[in-house]
């Protein structure tokens, strides 16, 4: 059977679609990135805004109409949520909720038949990470999430916080990097809550992916700034732990945060960036921020302008405010109107590109280990693309085809400023 796998939203999205492909292929299955050749079509479905269900049910009708023939199943938080409505789109033979889809390849083998015989799998370490071309892979360590942000579904959708068994996940990655797979990214719904469940933390699991892999690269997903656990600094002495941390902020200003029923003030926020900066050379600080929440005044929003100019993001994911029916914040009076949310975005990505730019210059003239990930071609040659540990991009100037899938020395040359990339050479061997 051809299975076709599709997904939108978060890191852990795509992150449960490659844990899916896996399973396919060991039923003796083959994943194809090619739709209308799809007996099996699985949707990974998104619902944290609404532009997010509305995006997610447009792919749903897109994908039954594009290849009727093909079985169709969804999961995700807007199967999780709307699961009703999910059952009225025709075409869909399947839905799982989220509190099952760990197991969704079982369960679609069981309600739709589709097992095959056992002569007919692949290899075992086949996988769709590289009929994607892909040499990071996100593995999922945690889901669900136990704290109540007014403007959050996902919750909601998760459910309660569960944690994978430490050796369940050191297996994966190991097996991983003895496919070729260069760099691990760890996620979860509530990636700081890991071990919640289970008697331990992040900083043990890492600790223990440290000790009993030997993949090139750790990279950790996004983690809430109260989430750090003790200690945990010193785990990045380990040169394969990349220097970047991604730390949702969401707004620069207390009073906002606290109808948003955020866990971190502005001020325990820069003292825990100034510690991260000072303990780890080269850190790049990566945030969210929610532009237009209900009640924002001008004063609020200026105060927070003000903040973030005084930290220095290397990347601000900047979001314009929308309510989601279900959540406290889409009850909340005193809307913040399109006009105003617009101007406050475009006033945001302006100050976010100017720290990017401060940021790739300081990285110029410097030697930077970089995963090789993609090679392109125009009207002026070859390209390689990678990521630096600290995870910006770069272009690289290069003609030798064994660049690719892997870690090349690589010298900084300059910085674009337009698209907020480096631009890089390979070091010539000693």
């Amino acid at each position: 059977m051809q299975v076709h796998l599709k997904t939108l939203g978060c890191r852990l999205n795509e992150a449960e679609l490659e844990t899916w492909a896996r399973k396919f292929r060991h039923q003796g299955h083959a994943v194809t990135a090619q739709p209308d050749e799809a007996d099996l079509v699985v949707v990974n479905s998104c619902a944290v805004t609404e532009e997010a269900v509305r995006k997610s049910r447009k792919l749903i009708r897109r994908v039954q109409r594009s290849n009727p023939q093909a079985k169709l199943v969804v999961s995700g938080c807007y199967a999780s949520l709307n699961p009703a409505e999910i059952k009225s789109i025709p075409g869909v033979d399947l839905l799982i909720e989220n509190r099952d889809k760990d197991r969704l390849p079982e369960i679609v083998a069981e309600k739709l038949d589709t097992l095959s015989m056992p002569d007919t799998a692949t290899e075992p370490g086949e996988n769709l990470l590289f009929a994607r071309g892909r040499q990071r892979a996100f593995i999922k360590v945690q889901d669900g999430c136990r704290y109540k942000c007014t403007f959050c579904i996902v919750t909601e959708a998760r459910g309660e916080e569960r944690s994978r068994p430490p050796q369940e996940i050191i297996d994966e990655i190991n097996a991983l990097h003895q496919q070729g797979v260069q760099e691990a990214v760890i996620t979860g719904v509530h990636l700081g809550g890991y071990g919640s469940d289970c008697d331990s933390n992040l900083g043990q699991l890492v600790e223990r992916l440290l000790k009993e892999t030997s993949i090139p690269r750790l990279r950790l997903g996004s983690l809430e700034p109260w989430d750090i656990p003790d200690n945990f600094w010193s785990l990045f002495d380990n040169p394969r732990l990349m220097p970047h941390l991604h730390l949702p902020l969401q707004s620069g200003c207390d009073t906002v945060l606290r109808r948003m029923a955020r866990r971190c003030k502005t001020a325990e926020f820069s003292s825990l960036l100034s510690e991260a900066r000072k303990m780890i050379p080269g850190l790049n600080i990566t945030t969210d921020i929610i532009v237009g929440f209900p009640g924002e005044t001008d004063s609020e929003w200026q105060e927070g302008m003000d903040y973030l100019e005084r930290l220095d993001f290397g990347h601000i994911h900047i979001f314009s405010y929308s309510p989601r029916p279900g959540t406290k914040a889409a009850r909340l009076p005193n809307a913040v109107n399109d006009e105003t949310r617009r101007s406050r975005s475009q006033q945001l990505h302006a100050l976010a590109d100017e720290m990017k730019q401060r940021c790739l210059d300081t990285m110029i003239g410097t030697q930077q280990e970089v995963l090789i990930e993609t090679r392109s071609q125009d009207e002026n040659g070859d390209w390689y693309w990678g990521y630096t540990p600290n995870y910006h991009r770069v272009r690289i100037t290069a003609s030798r085809d064994s660049l690719e899938t892997t870690v090349t020395m690589i010298k900084i040359t300059g910085s674009d400023s337009g698209s907020n990339l480096l631009h890089g050479e390979i070091t010539p061997a000693a």
